[in-house]
C-alpha cells in the first residue's frame, strides 16, 4: 500500500506541534480552567500570585494593592508600570475588566467570588493559605501549575533548584558556625507589648525546618500562620532567641529600651535578640529564601539586648 508523501508531512508537522496545540484544561478550586494558548495578559488578585509570576519572567498587566506590594514584598520587583486593580480585599471588577486580560489569578480568601471574575476572562483559583494548607508546599504548587498554564516550565524549575540551593549554602553556614542549637521565636511587633509570633503552620517555618532551626513556639497558629501574643508569654520559652522581622513600629526601640518588663525576659538578658529585614509572611517560595538568607546573616553576626 503506498502512502501519499502529502500525508507523512501532514503527519510530521501535526506531532512537531507545541503542546498547546490544542486547548488544555486545569482544576482549581473554583472549578475548571480550560485554555487553547498560554496566556499574555494576566491579573494578579493577591501578592503570593504576583510573586510567583514575576519568578517565572512573567511580568502581570495589573495587580491588587500595587502600592503595598512594592512596601510589603519589594523583591521580586514589580515594574512601575504595572496598572492597580484596587485592593486586595475588594479589587475593582471595572479596572480589571479594561485590561483585557486573557487571565486572572486569584483565591478564595480575598477576592470577589470567581464566577464573576469569570465574566471578565478565565480565572485560575489557589489559595497558599486556607486552614490545614502547608504554605509553602501550596506556593511551591502555585509556581508549577502557572508554569504549565505559561509555558515556563524551565523557569520555574530553574527557581525552585536556585532555592533549594541557597538553603543549603545558608544551612551549612550555620552548622560550620555551630548556631543551630537554640530555638528560634519569630516575631513581628504590633505594639511595645504585642507581637504576631509565627508558628508551625507557617510559611516561614519552611525556612526553620531547611536551616535545621527549632521553632521555639509549641503551639499552633491560624492558618496564615501566627498568633497574636502579649510579650509576657515570650518568657515561658527562656531557651529561645528572638527574632523581630521589620518593619518596626514607630518608636519600638525607645519604648522599650525604657521597658523594665522588656529588659526582664530572658532572650533579652541573653543578649539573644536578632533584628532581620522583612520577607512576606503571606507570600510565596521566593520569602522563603529569603528570609533563610537574612535569618542566616543574623544569627552568625550575634545577638544583642535590643532593637534598633
Amino acid at each position: 500500500m503506498s502512502i501519499n508523501p502529502k500525508t507523512l508531512l501532514l503527519g510530521a508537522l501535526f506531532l512537531a506541534l507545541p503542546a498547546f496545540g490544542m486547548s488544555q484544561t486545569w482544576n482549581h478550586e473554583g472549578g475548571t480552567l480550560k485554555l487553547d494558548a498560554p496566556p499574555k495578559r494576566i491579573v494578579a488578585l493577591n501578592w503570593a500570585a504576583t510573586e510567583t509570576l514575576l519568578l517565572l519572567g512573567i511580568t502581570p498587566v495589573g495587580v491588587a494593592d500595587k502600592t503595598g506590594y512594592s512596601t510589603w514584598v519589594s523583591k521580586p520587583e514589580l515594574p512601575d508600570d504595572v496598572a492597580n486593580v484596587g485592593t486586595r480585599v475588594a479589587p475593582s471588577l471595572e479596572a480589571i475588566a479594561e485590561l483585557k486580560p486573557d487571565l486572572i489569578v486569584t483565591s478564595t480568601e480575598i477576592a470577589p467570588a470567581h464566577e464573576l471574575l469569570e465574566q471578565i476572562a478565565p480565572t485560575y483559583v489557589i489559595s497558599v493559605y486556607k486552614p490545614d494548607s502547608r504554605p509553602f508546599e501550596k506556593a511551591r504548587e502555585m509556581l508549577l501549575v502557572l508554569s504549565d498554564i505559561l509555558d515556563r516550565e524551565g523557569r520555574a524549575k530553574t527557581v525552585l533548584a536556585n532555592i533549594n540551593q541557597t538553603l543549603e549554602q545558608q544551612r551549612d553556614r550555620l552548622d560550620r558556625a555551630n548556631v543551630t542549637d537554640i530555638p528560634i521565636a519569630l516575631v513581628s511587633f504590633q505594639d511595645n507589648r504585642h507581637v504576631r509570633i509565627y508558628t508551625k503552620d507557617s510559611l516561614y517555618q519552611a525556612a526553620l525546618d531547611s536551616l535545621g532551626l527549632t521553632n521555639a513556639w509549641p503551639n499552633h497558629g491560624n492558618y496564615w500562620g501566627f498568633a497574636s501574643i502579649g510579650l509576657e508569654s515570650v518568657a515561658r520559652i527562656p531557651n529561645s532567641r528572638l527574632v523581630v522581622i521589620e518593619p518596626l513600629v514607630p518608636g519600638l526601640a525607645d519604648s522599650l529600651e525604657e521597658s523594665p518588663f522588656w529588659t526582664y525576659l530572658p532572650p533579652v538578658r541573653n543578649q539573644q535578640i536578632y533584628q532581620i529585614p522583612s520577607a512576606w509572611s503571606f507570600g510565596g517560595v521566593h520569602q522563603v529564601k529569603s528570609l533563610a538568607v537574612t535569618l542566616t546573616d543574623a544569627l552568625l553576626k550575634g545577638g544583642s539586648t535590643n532593637v534598633r
